[in-house]
Parts: structure tokens; C-alpha cells; sequence
């Protein structure tokens, strides 16, 4: 088989294509043909070595296919099941090994690159707009990027919540993009945070350090900033008496494994985006697919921001 890995860490230059072994599952694994990987900002973060890790390393953390072969005390998967699954790294390659405990039935109907397309950001933003602060009717939600893969999964869901959704957006290209997603009201990043000046409940910021300021200064008493990434860099480090003079406000930076690391809520997110696609309450935006050996230029392509919606690679 073929995949993307890393020897060393730095530049897209560093991903490398190359003829693997096939995997064989150990004992609660599966073996999974896979028929699309995401592309995601933590891939970019694990092959930089703004995460870093062991090396030789598989790059890419979600995707789905179908599974190809079950190893020893696996019971509720079995050969010929689609599955797809977020946070287990070396999606991107031809045939992955996945515990059984993380992966997730795809039902009939919702194709398998649209499931892999669901998987990391959709359940990142159910947790934010559901466990992170529950956003309920009438809430005024700020969500940056409005027109990114994230950024279009946070505004529905937070309007099928009731909220106000307010978003920011670099172009007119991309205002257009938020607006069918279902914003409110879009902003350019020179101007949000002076617009919005203590008016807003909750701030979704995976921007990081170049909006983080004007974020904090749009939250109104109280306020939560959720800050889930860091796509324009980090943010530096915040003195916490900031937020008691900015109005007693409320900071996280939370990841998506705290929040489905217990398998019954893992079932319950993907069973709710799915039912949600079904239903046509959720649509997912897969803008561009490209060929495995491409990953390269796909990470590019997402880090200088020339894409909107979700990024996928095809074995």
C-alpha cells in the first residue's frame, strides 16, 4: 500500500509518498480500505513539529472506508462495515489500522468521503456549540472564518440552536460562502471588533493570535472565549488579570479527544451529525479532492488559506 509519512519535521517538503506493508490489525484493531482522509490544521501542526512526534511518523487524523479485516476480540465491527473515525493518526494512506472502540458506524446513505469529510471538524464544532457552552436561542455567537470547513459547520450549528451568528471573512468570496452557510451578520477582520464591542456570548476563534485581542474585546460580561486553534499562530501568553478587567470573562482552549474520549459520547456526536445530514440540517462542503500522492499541496493549499470548506484526499 501506499501512504504519507514524516522522517523529519518542518515544511510540506517533508511528506513523503511511499510503499508501506499492508497493516494487520492486533488484538481491538481493524484494518480499514480507506476511501477518503481529511485534511486538517493538526496535520500540518504534527508534520511542522508544532506538535511534535516520534519519528518516522503517519500523518493525517480522520477518515473512512471499509473495513478490510478485524483483529482478535473485536464484536461490534465486522468485514464489510463503512466506518469512519477522527483523532487516530495515518489517514493518509491507502489502508489504515484503527482500534475498534474509535470508529463509527456510517450509515446507509451517507457516502464514505462525505463521512470522512464529518468526522474532526464536525464533532469539534458539536462540542463547541453543545458541551463548550451550549449555545440556546437567542445567544449572540461569534465564529471566525466563517467561510473555512470549521467555520461553516459552527455557523449551522449554532443557528440550529437558535443563536445570532456573527462571522468574519476575508473576501467577498468568502462573505458569500458564510452567508449561505447561514451568518447573520459578516465582518471583515479590520473592523469585527470595534463592531461588536461587548455584545457577544461566545467567541470561536481558530484563527488565534490575530484575533484573539479584538475577540476578547467583543465578548460581553462573562463572555466564554473558545479558543479551539491557532491558524494564524499562537496566541502568546495571556496575563489572567486581562479577564477580570475585560468583565470577569471565561477562557478555554479545549481539544476534540477530551470530548469524545468516552466511546458513548464519541457515538453520540457522530450519530447526531450524521442524523443532521440526513435530515438536510447540516450540509458539508467538500471544496476540493485530491489524489493521496498530492498531500503536499493540499496542506499548502489549506495553511495559505486559498480554499474554503473541507479539503480531502483520495487514495
Amino acid at each position: 500500500m501506499h501512504a504519507i509519512i514524516v522522517t523529519t519535521q518542518g515544511g510540506p517538503e517533508v511528506l513523503e509518498y511511499v510503499e508501506c506493508p499492508d497493516p494487520v490489525p492486533g488484538d481491538g484493531e481493524v484494518v480499514v480500505d480507506i476511501a477518503a482522509s481529511g485534511v486538517n490544521f493538526i496535520d500540518i501542526y504534527h508534520r511542522s513539529g508544532a506538535y511534535p512526534l516520534p519519528l518516522p511518523a503517519a500523518i493525517g487524523s480522520e477518515g473512512a472506508g471499509t473495513v478490510s479485516a478485524v483483529g482478535a476480540g473485536v464484536r461490534d465491527v465486522a468485514v464489510g462495515d463503512t466506518v469512519a473515525w477522527a483523532n487516530v493518526r495515518g489517514s493518509y494512506a491507502e489502508k489504515a489500522v484503527v482500534p475498534a472502540d474509535r470508529v463509527v458506524p456510517v450509515p446507509d446513505g451517507v457516502p464514505a468521503d462525505l463521512a470522512a469529510a464529518t468526522m474532526l471538524q464536525g464533532m469539534t464544532a458539536h462540542y463547541l456549540t453543545h458541551s463548550t457552552h451550549q449555545v440556546k436561542e437567542g445567544d449572540q455567537v461569534l465564529v471566525h472564518a466563517g467561510a473555512g470547513g470549521m467555520g461553516q459547520l459552527l455557523i449551522q450549528l449554532a443557528k440550529l440552536r437558535g443563536a445570532k451568528v456573527y462571522t468574519t471573512v476575508s473576501t467577498g468570496e468568502k462573505e458569500k460562502l458564510a452567508r449561505e452557510a447561514g451568518a447573520d451578520e459578516v465582518l471583515r477582520y479590520e473592523d469585527f471588533a470595534e463592531a461588536l464591542r461587548g455584545t457577544i456570548d461566545v467567541v470561536y476563534d481558530g484563527v488565534g493570535a490575530a484575533t484573539f485581542d479584538g475577540g476578547l474585546q467583543t465578548l460581553r460580561p462573562r463572555g466564554l472565549m473558545a479558543l479551539y486553534g491557532a491558524a494564524s499562530g499562537p496566541v502568546p501568553p495571556l496575563d489572567p488579570q486581562t479577564l477580570n478587567k475585560q468583565g470577569s470573562l471565561f477562557l478555554t482552549r479545549p481539544t476534540l479527544g477530551h470530548y469524545i474520549a468516552d466511546r458513548a459520547e464519541l457515538l453520540q456526536r457522530a450519530s447526531d451529525l450524521f442524523g443532521w445530514i440526513g435530515a438536510g440540517q447540516l450540509a458539508i462542503n467538500v471544496s476540493r479532492r485530491y489524489p493521496l500522492a498530492d498531500a503536499r499541496q493540499a496542506q499548502e493549499d489549506l495553511a495559505a488559506r486559498r480554499t474554503t470548506g473541507k479539503l480531502l484526499l483520495i487514495p
